[in-house]
This record gives C-alpha cells, structure tokens and sequence, in this order.
C-alpha cells in the first residue's frame, strides 16, 4: 500500500509506510533526542497524526527547511528505520546509492524523488491553493 501527501487532488507518492515511519523516526530520534514533536510540533505531531491545517503550513515549510540543515549534518549511518526498535535496518541494509552523502537526501520515494523536496512541494501547492495537506493511502 503506497502513501504519499494529498493537497486537494494532487498526489505526491513517498513509498511505503515503514519508509515515511523511518524518516519522522530518524527525526525525531536524531534532531528532537527522542521526543517526539519536542523541536518540531508541526511536522512531527500534527503531519503524523495525518493532516497540517493551511494556518498551520508557514510554520511546517520553517520546520522542514531546519530539519534539512541539521540532517544534512548527520552521516547515513544515523538512520532510524524505527524508533521504537532502534536495532531494525532498511530493508537494503548499507547497500545505498553512492549519490546519498548525508541524511538529508537519505530519503528517496518510490518514484525516485528526494522526499524532503516532495513534500516542500507538496506544502507549497498547499499555501497555493489556501488548503491543507493529509498523509493518505491508495
């Protein structure tokens, strides 16, 4: 089952839900010290929990422009597949693209994309249209 980010009718595909887990998971885990929604409460608490109200998006487009910069400086090997088993792996374990240099671009979708900038895009299309964004399932 694929989930991604819905504004409206746009769909911005990410890949499975074990995969969007592990990037709120190496988050929070590396850049909140494991309190969940402690540094950033828009991403972390309410894009989780499913929806980012419009009111709520120029807070989440900060957030998520910080939470680049400080992954940018954590190594690959900081990854979380899951917070609440820090001893599960990626599926491919260390077998990674020689492209991926930091955390910050660790997080590729489904279709090849850069999930950080997918879901700037995503947050973008939703000041554009004056709506929210939701994590959806297809």
């Amino acid at each position: 089952m694929a989930v991604g980010f819905t504004v409206n009718f746009y769909w911005y595909q990410v890949g499975t839900a074990d995969f969007l887990y592990a990037f709120f998971s190496t988050v929070a885990y590396n850049l909140e010290k494991g309190e969940w929604g402690s540094v950033f409460p828009t991403i972390m608490n309410e894009l989780y929990e499913g929806e980012i109200l419009n009111s709520n998006l120029t807070t989440a487009i900060e957030e998520l422009n910080t939470i680049r910069n400080e992954l940018e400086k954590l190594t690959v090997d900081k990854v979380v597949w899951d917070i609440d088993d820090i001893s599960k792996q990626p599926p491919w374990g260390n077998n990674i693209s020689s492209e991926i240099t930091d955390l910050s671009n660790y997080f590729v979708t489904s279709d090849g994309e850069d999930l950080i900038t997918v879901l700037r895009c995503a947050l973008n299309k939703a000041v554009e249209l004056k709506t929210n964004i939701k994590i959806s399932t297809l």
